[in-house]
């Protein structure tokens, strides 16, 4: 059986506060986009696990997909399978790959085995995956909150809108990116309130209004990244920012912009959201 993870775009990300458990309560939007992996998984005499497509650091039991399988056979009585994982959404870009591919693997192995789990089920087993993986469960736009894990359905609807997102081969270490944060945040959402009222303003405002809290420490450090999300405005985005703490820039137009111009190398996902 083949399922295809999909990615995520953060829409605002607010960093609120460091949790006595070493996390951080933050507050966001996901929305689900089409960039995606592809996973086919298959019974099979022993374990296998393989990946193809872009590198990616973890490709054995530290990855997610092999960590979701783990985790399922602490509770059930799975056979082995082989796992095989074409990865084309970059890593530490902020764009959720990792989570999705641990997400979907519950998902899958739950489909193969008849293993009758719910999406409760399925979203409490993923938060010990990480903090992003329950998203990719119900894969619907959510506000989030929490380290990530708490999510609420909202009613966003961007297909009108067509996204160009660039990743340029950066990677930004997610632990690295919060470590900078507490040294250089500049605390202008503590007024702008909450992005669970703000996301409700008509798309025209968000460039105003909606902020990622790790675009000033990233730009900084890579003024390239920067750079793209200029090039996005210039070519008539109605809203551009970085999503996640990753290195990954989206802009979202009304239609497809005709004169973006990206170094070859870069990654660049086009399309209608």
């Amino acid at each position: 059986m083949i399922v295809f993870p999909n990615s995520k775009i953060n829409i605002g990300l607010h960093v609120l506060n460091r949790r006595v458990d070493g996390f951080h309560n933050i507050e966001s939007v996901f929305y689900p986009i089409s960039w995606k992996d592809s996973l086919e998984t298959v019974k099979s005499e022993e374990f296998l696990f393989e990946v193809f497509g872009s590198q990616i650091a973890g490709t054995g039991e530290e990855n997610l997909c092999v960590k979701a399988y783990r985790l399922l056979q602490q509770n059930f009585d799975l056979p082995n399978v082989k796992m095989c994982l074409l990865k084309n959404i970059p890593a530490g870009a902020g764009l959720g790959g990792g989570s999705s591919d641990g997400a979907f693997t519950l998902k899958l192995l739950n489909d193969i085995f008849s293993l009758n789990l719910s999406s409760a089920e399925l979203k409490s087993l993923s938060t010990q995956l990480g903090s992003d993986c329950s998203f990719f469960i119900e894969n619907k736009p959510c506000f989030v909150s929490g380290r990530g894990d708490q999510l609420q359905l909202i009613d966003l609807d961007l297909t009108a809108f067509h996204i160009v997102l660039v990743h340029p081969n950066i990677s930004i270490n997610t632990k690295w990116a919060y470590e900078q944060l507490a040294f250089t945040r500049k605390k202008i959402n503590d007024q702008s309130g909450s992005l669970s009222q703000l996301i409700k303003n008509p798309i025209q405002r968000w460039k105003e209004i909606l902020f990622n809290d790790f675009e000033e420490v990233v730009f900084l450090h890579h003024p390239e990244i920067a750079l793209i999300k200029q090039q996005f405005y210039d070519n008539g985005a109605i809203y551009a920012s970085m999503s996640g703490s990753g290195s990954a820039v989206y802009g979202i137009f009304e239609h497809e912009p005709m004169n973006l111009s990206f170094k070859p190398e870069w990654k660049i996902f086009s399309g209608k959201l």
